[in-house]
């Protein structure tokens, strides 16, 4: 009975990690690990023995693996005295050459993190990376799965990643992030010539997956974790001159909105450590960066609950608010220090460096934070507030937790409080059921708003989505198309009203880099996000990537502002000089509402 009971715990586990735990004969796994008579295999293991060992015909020489070995640690906390370093993964091998990697990046924000993170595992495990692709030995696509146009492109790619390989057998390519978790088995029935594919919680394994590839077989790791956040990984900055950085607070999402895929491509949320996260911005400040990002699925519900002294809640027992007129799927969440607690603990690491976030959830904003960033001149007063949809029915189809009067009064009570905001939101086209009455509700929000930025995309269904299994996808491409260029030109009128309401204002700006149209000019950003081009600031050479310039708006697209820079500055300098009439010289903005 205990033998019996034994295998079939094994063949459950091994069902839920068959991408680790696989048999080289491709046999059945579980009569592969519990048989001592197997003909097929160099290597039998009786799950009742004690050590590893080696089948000479039908008897078993050395001791092989007890069944615990194949248990994860963190599943079953009554093996807390195992060593998890015992278990006998195959041993990495150190080459004595330096191999190249070189990684293409799609998608979000969070990709471009996920990049860094994964080369600064890999370097320091002996690759370097080059801009280079023909000369790279292990080519890498971070990948996105949030659209089926970020997939299609990717497949498009991998053709002539293939390409590449003919020419150089010993190349290898690995498909990385959400769409390495979501279409692992397409991946490697498809595509062949993909040696590695590595969901977005398996980067730290990726040595021994590359390893395992110069056997000649395929590599895969794509499981969840419910607390992998990579605190304890510095990551490696890809775009080395660049004055601004991302840094990851948190991983995964809990809101489970119909249309979305990240809850199963980034599983559940899980928050990086305070201490962590201000140990990594204090290096970047010392590297001189001047801006940061902070990035998540849904930043503002971040809580930290790594000290013991905060799971009680920061007062008492306090548990998670919404939003006025919000709701979640879930419960609120008890104790941890809060978003707020995290922007008031990083706006203070370096009073000269912006810092922003990126994407947080309209439900979670309490006025702390608001108050936070009115407060602090260094936190940018800019707010991605992704609406989705204008229409209360097809909010209720998405499941976002909200209706288009409580959004609207939550966009209000922010004006209220930070007048100069600058808001940026996501819109759907033709969602399912989406009717004409619900496309026109979403025109008339995006005309009272008047966002300085929008992302807005044709609704394509996801796969394992609330979606993809209760709903139909009965809006016709055609009128998705023509909705989504509607949403778009009512997105540039209003975008250009605010920003032409800006012409004649001082600014502080960002220096980034030359101007791509010009060498005479410089490229930077506002406070609000809004990409701004510095006329002949290029020319003499005197402006660099991370100065601050005071510059006056000449002139302006629905997308660019175009201005004169005038005198080089700081944050606290510029606040204090135009603390004054700051607030009026934005009200402009509101007016024209």
């Amino acid at each position: 009975m205990a033998a019996s009971h034994n295998a079939r715990c094994l063949r459950k586990l091994l069902r839920r990690n068959a991408d680790i735990f696989t048999c080289p004969c491709r046999r059945d796994p579980v009569r592969y690990l519990t048989t001592t008579r197997n003909k097929h295999c160099a290597n039998d293991i009786d799950i009742n023995s004690k050590g590893p060992g080696v089948s000479s015909g039908n008897r078993l020489v050395n001791n092989p693996l007890p069944f615990k070995s194949f248990l994860p640690k963190a599943s079953y906390p009554d093996l807390d005295t195992y060593d998890t370093e015992d278990v006998p993964y195959a041993p990495i091998q150190m080459h004595k050459e330096t191999r190249k990697v070189y990684f293409e990046t799609y998608g979000c924000q969070m990709n471009v993190n996920d990049t860094e993170i994964a080369m600064a595992i890999l370097e320091k495990n002996g690759f370097v990376m080059t801009n280079d692709l023909t000369k790279a030995d292990v080519l890498f696509m971070m990948t996105c799965s949030i659209r089926e146009g970020a997939e299609q492109k990717i497949w498009k790619r991998l053709e002539y990643y293939k390409s590449l390989k003919k020419k150089r057998s010993s190349m290898k390519i690995g498909i990385l992030g959400c769409m390495a978790e979501n279409l692992k088995k397409e991946i490697i029935e498809k595509d062949k010539q993909v040696d590695i594919v590595c969901g977005p919680d398996a980067y730290k394994d990726l040595p021994r997956l590359l390893d395992v590839t110069s056997t000649g077989q395929a590599a895969v790791n794509v499981m969840l974790s419910f607390d992998e956040t990579y605190a304890d990984v510095m990551p490696v900055r890809v775009k080395k001159d660049s004055p601004s950085a991302f840094v990851s607070i948190m991983r995964g999402c809990d809101n489970m909105c119909t249309y979305c895929i990240v809850p199963f491509t980034r599983g559940r949320e899980r928050s990086r450590p305070i201490t962590s996260i201000v140990e990594e911005i204090q290096a970047l400040s010392v590297q001189g960066l001047k801006e940061v990002t902070l990035l998540g699925q849904n930043v503002n519900s971040y809580i930290d609950k790594s000290e013991s002294k905060y799971y009680g809640g920061f007062d008492t027992n306090s548990p998670t608010k919404n939003s006025s007129g919000f709701k979640t799927v879930y419960k609120p969440k008890m104790g941890g220090r809060r978003f707020s607690d995290l922007l008031d603990a990083v706006s203070r690491v370096n009073p000269e460096i912006r810092i922003r976030f990126t994407s947080p959830h309209p439900k979670d904003f309490p006025d702390e934070v608001l108050y936070m960033m009115k407060e602090r001149p260094n936190i940018c007063n800019q707010i991605h507030l992704p609406a989705q949809s204008g229409s209360t029915s097809v909010l209720k189809a998405m499941r976002r937790g909200y209706t288009r009067e409580s959004y609207l009064e939550l966009v209000h009570h922010i004006w209220d409080i930070i007048p100069d905001v600058s808001l940026s939101s996501d819109f759907i086209a033709g969602f399912c059921g989406e009717t004409e009455s619900d496309h026109e509700d979403t025109l008339s929000l995006m005309n009272i708003v008047q966002y300085h930025f929008a992302y807005m995309f044709p609704y394509s269904m996801r796969s394992k989505t609330h979606a993809h299994h209760k709903l139909q996808d009965d809006v016709p491409d055609e009128d998705k198309k023509r909705r989504h260029l509607e949403i778009s030109t009512v997105f540039r009128e209003g975008a250009l009203k605010r920003n032409q309401a800006q012409i004649g204002q001082e600014q502080l700006v960002l220096v980034e880099s030359v101007s791509k149209r010009s060498s005479d000019d410089m490229a930077g950003r506002n406070d609000g996000n809004t990409k701004v081009i510095l006329s002949g600031a290029g020319a003499d050479g005197h402006l660099k990537p991370g100065d601050y310039v005071v510059a006056e708006i000449t002139s302006c697209s629905s997308q660019v502002l175009h201005a004169k820079p005038l005198y080089t500055s700081s944050i606290l300098e510029f606040h204090q000089s135009h603390r004054s009439n700051h607030g009026n010289s934005q009200q402009k903005c509101t007016v024209t509402n």
